[in-house]
């Protein structure tokens, strides 16, 4: 995930240090040293980052196979640790993941797919280049939403799909994904700052100046995802994989998809 440092700048690639009077286990809000410090979390299925392989899943059922397979390109913006790629592979995209934490592009890489260190609020991809875009639990990390949205339909071709989830800037999303979930099992402290949750409203008219009309609904977790995590038996042999299911209300987790005119 691409994050905005604590001053509101976008931070580097690199690696950085703990912060100063950071205890390990606990971040600053939407501090990019997490993922560093979690980097061997991406494909454990009881850590803290497994609901983003959930995400992961749920956004790839929205995507058509590739029209020309390995050659169709999908640029996932914010790849983290490559949760996209098996999707991708299935699905017979070109799969290029965009991300500024090196640790996380290391993994992705390990798992098939090519990954470039870069801005997502400046991407080095040329015009109308991308079948699918996806912006996977990235906007709620970013300080500038505007210059994203546009990014992210400049790269896309007329005809092709953008697809996005993030948390929608709500009482209630800022009550249930950041004040009470931290206090849960294997949920890290400080993912999120609740002054970057997505107001929709902007959403829909920043892809709509661009060319992209947005379907929204909501999307949760099942209890039963939930629970396997909380209680570590989702590595256990034979347990369901954690799943999303689709829900009427927006007002939490948002997922959104729409064709570039």
């Amino acid at each position: 995930m691409v994050l905005a440092s604590p001053d509101g700048r976008l931070s580097s690639g690199a690696a950085q240090p703990p912060a100063a009077g950071r205890r390990p286990g606990r971040w600053r809000r939407n501090d990019p040293a997490l993922y560093d410090d979690l980097a061997g979390s991406w494909q454990d299925p009881v850590g803290p980052l497994a609901p983003l392989q959930w995400l992961a899943a749920a956004r790839a059922r929205l995507l058509p196979p590739a029209a020309q397979p390995q050659v169709s390109l999908l640029v996932d913006l914010g790849c983290g640790g490559g949760g996209f790629a098996p999707h991708a592979q299935a699905l017979g995209y070109r799969h290029v993941g965009v991300d500024l934490v090196s640790s996380a592009l290391r993994v992705a890489r390990d798992r098939g797919m090519a990954g470039a260190v870069a801005d997502v609020a400046a991407l080095p991809l040329p015009d109308r280049c991308a079948d699918v875009v996806c912006a996977g639990e990235i906007l709620e990390h970013v300080t500038d939403l505007p210059a994203v949205v546009a990014q992210a339909c400049r790269i896309l071709r007329p005809g092709g799909l953008l697809v996005v989830d993030t948390l929608a800037a709500t009482a209630l999303s800022r009550l249930l994904a950041i004040h009470l979930a931290e206090r849960l099992p294997r949920v890290p402290s400080g993912v999120h700052d609740p002054a970057l949750l997505v107001d929709r409203v902007a959403l829909r008219r920043l892809c709509a100046a661009h060319g992209v009309s947005l379907t929204m609904r909501g999307l949760r977790p099942t209890a039963g995802s939930l629970l396997r995590w909380w209680t570590g038996r989702a590595g256990r042999p034979g347990a369901p994989a954690g799943a999303m299911v689709p829900t009427w209300s927006t007002a939490v987790l948002v997922q959104a998809w729409g064709v570039k005119r």
